[in-house]
């Protein structure tokens, strides 16, 4: 058996990695233990199959599935597993990563995927979002994910002042810089 995980995430391609960076950053920042696999629901379905059962025998709790286009990779690894999964759509050339958002979250009735919004901003929710799964037990990740919360909202509170101690366009000159 590999070394124990808590999440697994699967990428479609290998050009969903600097989307899926996004997530394993901040599983980094956190201490998460993740598995990482390039695995395609239509090209290499036995593969696919074969990460779902080393993670799940690996200890993993939750799955992130990252895809574009007809983004059936969420779908084919819920249908392998009875864990969370959680789908990120690609945002992609032709449509934009609409069509794979629907596809994630139009599955059929039974076989779930959480589904979130498409692209980085999307990765980085599957991230906050499976360590929300795993803090149900785990206090440690619960107490860091409320240090998280706070330190955003003391960042944004300092923008805040910032901007009306020296008023919009002097703030403006400054993030542009």
């Amino acid at each position: 058996m590999d070394k124990q995980i808590d999440i697994a995430v699967i990428m479609g391609s290998d050009s969903d990695l600097p989307t899926v960076a996004e997530t394993l950053k901040i599983f980094d920042k956190f201490g998460i233990n993740y598995s990482v696999n390039i695995a395609s629901a239509h090209r290499t379905a036995n593969f696919v199959k074969q990460c779902v059962n080393n993670a799940v025998n690996s200890g993993a709790k939750a799955f992130i599935a990252v895809a574009g286009m007809s983004a059936a990779l969420p779908g084919v690894v819920a249908s392998e597993t009875v864990l969370p999964v959680i789908g990120v759509p690609m945002d992609g050339k032709a449509l934009s990563g609409a069509d794979a958002l629907f596809s994630i979250a139009q599955m059929p009735p039974s076989i779930p995927v959480a589904c979130m919004s498409i692209g980085k901003a999307g990765a980085k929710n599957a991230a906050i979002f499976a360590m929300e799964i795993l803090a149900i037990k785990d206090k440690t990740i619960s107490e860091k994910l409320l240090q998280y919360r706070k330190e955003m909202e003391k960042q944004i509170l300092s923008k805040d002042e910032k901007l009306n101690k020296f008023g919009y366009q002097k703030y403006l000159e400054e993030i542009k810089k």
